[in-house]
């Protein structure tokens, strides 16, 4: 397993493709090879159409839902993934904030309709991507407590893939050092000493709309032929 932090100092990304640009220039390795780029949407798939077209690899997505704790939805006391039988949960938040487990259950419940509802929105009835015995480069456009990531790794090993690589643009040192123990190979291009949402390093983080990543999709399918 490794690890590679790319800098320690701020960083500045244009927009979330040049993110997925500069990402892709550190994994040139696997241009051309029968990899298989995972993003999370919505702006993660951003970032992964940028990896996946400069490396000539598949793209498809991957949902996960954040579990958004009680008056503050945008910070995530877990998260579920698409099909996933039981959530991800960090105990240690949720026993911080003194969450009830009835919440819990129903925010599960409610991610989880709404990862349903993206799921076929995404692919249109198209399955989901082979992983068993490739390289699977799993990104999002960054991270902050990494629920959503983590999530996502433990869906992506389930189906036992050849090589697991999380790819981030950004990330605060102590997520990325726990994304690390789980997957087989982290690449973040920056973790920045002063760290308070992934947007703060983005000139442009505008929503990505979910006729985006159908966009970006469907333009990625008619690419490969």
């Amino acid at each position: 397993m490794t690890t590679r932090i790319l800098s320690h100092e701020d960083v500045s990304f244009r927009n979330r493709t040049e993110a997925g640009r500069r990402l892709a220039q550190h994994l040139t390795d696997l241009a051309g090879a029968n990899a298989l780029v995972l993003a999370i949407p919505r702006g993660g798939v951003v970032v992964g159409a940028a990896v996946a077209s400069e490396l000539q690899c598949e793209l498809d997505v991957i949902i996960v839902r954040k579990l958004g704790a009680p008056f503050n939805p945008e910070l995530a006391i877990g998260s579920i993934m698409e099909g996933a039988a039981l959530p991800y949960l960090n105990q240690e938040i949720i026993r911080d904030l003194g969450v009830r487990d009835d919440y819990v259950e129903e925010e599960t419940q409610r991610q989880r309709k709404e990862a349903e509802r993206r799921a076929e929105r995404y692919r249109n009835g198209r399955p989901f991507a082979r992983v068993k015995g490739r390289t699977v480069i799993l990104t999002d456009d960054g991270v902050a407590t990494g629920a959503t990531m983590i999530s996502s790794i433990q869906g992506v090993k389930a189906q036992r893939p050849g090589r697991l690589i999380v790819a981030l643009p950004v990330g605060p040192d102590d997520t990325i050092e726990q994304i690390g123990k789980m997957a087989d190979d982290v690449v973040c291009l920056a973790c920045p000493p002063f760290f308070g949402s992934v947007g703060q390093f983005y000139a442009d983080f505008a929503q990505t709309s979910d006729e985006e990543v159908v966009e970006l999709l469907q333009k990625k399918m008619k690419a490969e032929g």
